[in-house]
């Protein structure tokens, strides 16, 4: 799955991480003075937000941009002399411009929550009657909103349409991997599925989640410095009373305990999603034979077969029962947590009407970076269930021990107990 794509996975990720920490590191303890040494003249820190299309344009955002080349470069020059492969091209530089784009993405949602103090102050001031505020700053303020959202709107296709070709060429890069191989794969229970529809599958689900993945902690590193600065207008929070950075520490307390709640709560999902594949792969290949041989495909064998297939299914009903009670539960209740925590400080009137949408915004933003396997968990527990398939696949042919369940599958001739 990932030998196919990158050069040596295990090294790959783990200098991966490495070089992404020194390269943040570095931003963050000498990043500025190394842009103002080559000329980039930066905003003070307590400067006012812009809020248009300058956003992406100021120095800092450029030289991030030729910060971020900088390190990806280097990262791909290294690997190509170091373990030269076949795919490094998508796989390194590819991934990297798709973390750029997501970063771009995310950044319009910043200047929009900027966008919401000022437009939300003007409504308050408007619906109370003073006079301030007229019709023109108001349509004024939805100009403003049409500008910062037409770059989202033209970037978001080309980043979906890159996303597609980058996935796709995973999955050639799977094909090709396995079809070379063939000759000892041929013979491995479900080959041609796993070949076929399980690489298809693998690609379809890294298309959707890979992306929310990337999205997720590029909004985190976005929003959690907006946060912060809010978290100076709430001195009060229920229960806990005055803490530091408020509204920080809340979101990533709340994640957490979603996070955890869920995985606990659906912890024998992926061990029955894998399960079903099983008992449907032993299903469909007893029909296949069927079509080409009178003894096989036989009612009582197809009978015993899809006994299989409605136990292992009515199995996942009942554990998906308490695990959607759980899940949707804890979403309804996602719903209305900032309100409790912005009690307080509505009811004693320190924050306008602009404040308060801005840190619901930012405090959503940062909750549901951290709610990723909340919101995803349905489809990790698919795309476990399928790297399982092909682990197992991959073990036969490379001559290494099978796990349990595909012990359990074997020795049982496919016939997975209840």
């Amino acid at each position: 799955m990932f030998e196919s794509f990158f050069p040596k996975p295990k090294l790959f990720f783990l200098t991966l991480l490495a070089w992404t920490l020194v390269s943040v590191g570095f931003w963050y303890w000498q990043g500025q003075t190394v842009g103002e040494f080559v000329g980039f003249k930066f905003r003070p820190d307590d400067a006012e937000p812009v809020i248009g299309l300058g956003h992406f344009t100021t120095p800092g955002f450029l030289w991030f941009y030729i910060y971020f080349t900088l390190v990806s470069v280097v990262f791909y020059v290294f690997w190509s002399y170091y373990s030269p492969h076949q795919w490094q091209v998508w796989s390194i530089l590819g991934s990297a411009v798709l973390i750029l784009m997501a970063y771009m993405t995310v950044q319009v949602s910043v200047v929009i929550n900027a966008w919401y103090g000022p437009f939300y102050n003007d409504i308050q001031s408007a619906l109370g009657g003073s006079g301030d505020t007229t019709t023109s700053d108001l349509y004024g303020h939805l100009i403003t909103f049409c500008i910062i959202v037409l770059p989202y709107i033209i970037f978001v296709p080309f980043k979906l349409f890159f996303t597609q070709h980058y996935i796709f060429r995973w999955r050639t890069a799977m094909n090709d991997f396995y079809v070379e191989r063939w000759a000892k794969l041929r013979n491995i229970e479900g080959a041609s599925q796993r070949i076929q529809e399980d690489t298809m599958k693998f690609a379809r689900i890294m298309e959707g989640l890979g992306v929310y993945i990337v999205d997720s902690v590029m909004t985190l590193i976005s929003f959690l410095p907006v946060l912060s600065a809010l978290s100076i207008h709430v001195e009060e929070v229920p229960i806990l009373g005055s803490i530091p950075e408020p509204l920080v520490v809340i979101s990533i307390l709340w994640a957490i305990f979603g996070s955890f709640l869920l995985i606990f709560a659906g912890i024998k999902l992926p061990g029955l999603e894998f399960k079903n594949q099983r008992v449907e792969a032993a299903f469909r290949k007893e029909l296949v034979h069927g079509e080409d041989d009178a003894k096989r495909g036989d009612p009582v064998s197809l009978g015993n077969l899809f006994d299989n297939v409605r136990r292992n299914y009515f199995r996942l009903y009942f554990h998906y029962l308490y695990f959607n009670l759980f899940r949707y539960l804890y979403l309804q209740a996602d719903n209305v947590i900032a309100y409790i925590i912005l009690i307080p400080t509505i009811v004693s009137g320190r924050i306008t009407l602009g404040i308060m949408n801005q840190i619901l915004r930012a405090f959503g933003q940062v909750a549901s970076s951290f709610q990723f396997l909340v919101n995803s968990w349905t489809t990790i527990i698919e795309l476990i269930s399928i790297y399982k398939r092909l682990q197992a696949f991959e073990s036969i042919y490379k001559g290494q021990e099978l796990s349990n369940l595909d012990k359990e599958y074997i020795e049982t001739d496919g016939k997975i107990d209840s």
